[in-house]
C-alpha cells in the first residue's frame, strides 16, 4: 500500500510540474519590467481571460451563423447579424463613454459588470444556439455592447497601471499580446467543446467570464483613484477662459494626431472587416491552389492571426515615442500589399495580404490607444475611447458589408480594398507625419 501511495504522489508531482512551470513562466512574463508592482500584470491576466471568453462565444456563433449553412444562406445570415447587432449598438455606444466618465471611481465595478453580463448572456444564448433562432441576435448584441464597454474601460485603465520603465505603446502591446495568446489557446478548446454539443462553448464562456468578474474586482484600488489625474474640459484653449454651456467635448477637439490616427485606423479596420467576410465567402467557392475550402480558410486565418500576434509583439518591443509614424507606416504597408495582391492575385498574395493586414491593425490600434492616452485629458478619456471604438467598429461593419455584397472575384475585391485604403492614406498620412514632427506637449500619464 505504501508503494502505491508513493507511486501516486510521484505521478501527481510529475503531472503538476509542467503545469506549474507554465504558470511560473507566464507570471514571469506578465510581471516583468515592474508590471507586477504597478498592477499592470493583473490587467494583462484579466484581458487574457476576457479574450478567451470572447473566442469561445465566437466559436459557438460561427458554427451557427456561418459554417452550418450553404454559402448563399450564410451571406444572408451574416448580413442580418451585422445589421441587428450594429444598428442598436451605434445608438447605444455614444452613451457608454459619458456614463463611464461619470464613474471615475467605479472602473473595477464597470469591468466586473461587463464580465458578469456576458456570463449571464452566454447561458441565455446556449438555449438558442443549436436552432439558430432570431432570439440569438439580441443576446449577441448584449455581448457585443458589454465587450465594448469593457474595452473602453480597460483602455482608460492602462495609464493608471503604467510602470515607470514601460511606454504606453509597449504597455498596450503587452496587454493585447496576452489577449492574443489566450485567444489562440481558447480556439481549439472551443472547437473541442463544440464536439460535445453546440451549447458547450457557451457553458465554457460563462465559466471564463465568471472568473473574469472576480479578477476585475481584484485589480489594485488605484484603478479607481483620481489622485494626480488632470481634470480639464475637452475644449479649445480659447473656450477655457470663457466657459459656455453650449461648448461640448467632441473628437474634433482632441488634436490632429488623434484625429488622423483615427482616420488611418478606420481604413485599416475597414480592410479587416472586408477581408474577414470577402475571403471567407470567396475561399468557400474558390479555394487556394486546389486545397479544400476548410483548409484554405484555415491557412488564411492562421496567417491573419500570426500577423496580429507579430504586430502585437513588435509593439511590445517598440521603444519609439512617435506612434504617429508607426500608424503612417503600417497604413502605407497595407496599401502597398493590397495593391500588389490586386495586380498579382494568387494564393501566395492572398495569404500575404491577410498577414500584413493583421500586423497593420495590431500596431495601428495600439498606437492610436497610446495617442488617446497621451493627448486626451483624463476627465473625458473614456468618452474618447468610446467614440473611437464606435467609429472603428462601424468601419469594420462597412468593410464587412462591402465584402458580402461584392462578386466573388479576387482581383475585383482587392481593387476595391486598395481604393478605400488609398483614400485613408490620402487623408491621414501627411497629417500624421506633420504631427510627429511637431511633437506633443502632453506628458505621459503617471
Amino acid at each position: 500500500m505504501g508503494a502505491i501511495r508513493r507511486t501516486a504522489r510521484g505521478a501527481g508531482r510529475a503531472l503538476r510540474r509542467p503545469v506549474a512551470g507554465t504558470v511560473r513562466g507566464v507570471r514571469k512574463a506578465t510581471h516583468a519590467h515592474g508590471a507586477g508592482e504597478s498592477g499592470l500584470a493583473k490587467l494583462i491576466e484579466l484581458h487574457a481571460v476576457n479574450s478567451a471568453g470572447d473566442m469561445l462565444i465566437t466559436v459557438a456563433l460561427a458554427s451557427t451563423v456561418f459554417f452550418s449553412v450553404p454559402t448563399d444562406q450564410a451571406r444572408g445570415r451574416v448580413a442580418l447579424y451585422l445589421a441587428v447587432t450594429m444598428a442598436p449598438f451605434t445608438l447605444l455606444a455614444p452613451v457608454i463613454g459619458p456614463l463611464l466618465d461619470r464613474l471615475p471611481h467605479g472602473r473595477r465595478a464597470a469591468m466586473a459588470g461587463a464580465m458578469l453580463t456576458r456570463a449571464v448572456l452566454a447561458l441565455m444564448m446556449s438555449g438558442a444556439v443549436a436552432s439558430g433562432g432570431l432570439e440569438l441576435y439580441p443576446a449577441a448584441l448584449g455581448v457585443l455592447v458589454a465587450s465594448k464597454a469593457y474595452g473602453v474601460v480597460r483602455s482608460a485603465v492602462v495609464p493608471r497601471l503604467l510602470p515607470p520603465r514601460i511606454s504606453l505603446v509597449k504597455a498596450n502591446s503587452r496587454v493585447t499580446l496576452g489577449g492574443l495568446l489566450a485567444t489562440g489557446l481558447a480556439a481549439p478548446l472551443g472547437a473541442g467543446l463544440h464536439q460535445l454539443g453546440p451549447a458547450w462553448p457557451l457553458y465554457g464562456a460563462c465559466a471564463v467570464f465568471a472568473c473574469g468578474t472576480y479578477l476585475s474586482l481584484s485589480l489594485p484600488p488605484k484603478v479607481d483613484s483620481a489622485k494626480g489625474e488632470a481634470r480639464a474640459m475637452l475644449v479649445a484653449p480659447e473656450h477655457q477662459r470663457r466657459p459656455s454651456r453650449r461648448t461640448k467635448p467632441g473628437l474634433r477637439t482632441v488634436g490632429s494626431s488623434v484625429l488622423h490616427g483615427l482616420q488611418a485606423n478606420g481604413a485599416l479596420r475597414m480592410l479587416s472587416g472586408f477581408l474577414t467576410f470577402f475571403l471567407a465567402f470567396l475561399l468557400r467557392v474558390h479555394p487556394l491552389g486546389g486545397l479544400g475550402p476548410a483548409v484554405s480558410l484555415g491557412i488564411v486565418a492562421v496567417a491573419a492571426g500570426t500577423g496580429n500576434a507579430l504586430g502585437t509583439a513588435v509593439g511590445a518591443l517598440l521603444r519609439s515615442r512617435g506612434p504617429e509614424k508607426t500608424i503612417a507606416a503600417v497604413l502605407t504597408a497595407a496599401l502597398g500589399m493590397t495593391v500588389a495582391t490586386a495586380v498579382l492575385y494568387n494564393p501566395f498574395f492572398v495569404v500575404a495580404v491577410a498577414a500584413v493586414a493583421g500586423i497593420s491593425q495590431a500596431l495601428g490600434k495600439q498606437s492610436l490607444d497610446s495617442l488617446i492616452q497621451r493627448d486626451v485629458p483624463e476627465q473625458v478619456r473614456t468618452s474618447a475611447f468610446a467614440r473611437s471604438e464606435t467609429l472603428l467598429q462601424m468601419c469594420w461593419v462597412v468593410g464587412g458589408g462591402i465584402g458580402i455584397l461584392l462578386p466573388l472575384n479576387g482581383v475585383v475585391g482587392m481593387s476595391v480594398a486598395s481604393a478605400f485604403l488609398a483614400l485613408g492614406a490620402a487623408t491621414a498620412v501627411r497629417g500624421l507625419l506633420t504631427a510627429a514632427r511637431r511633437g506633443s506637449p502632453h506628458p505621459r500619464v503617471a
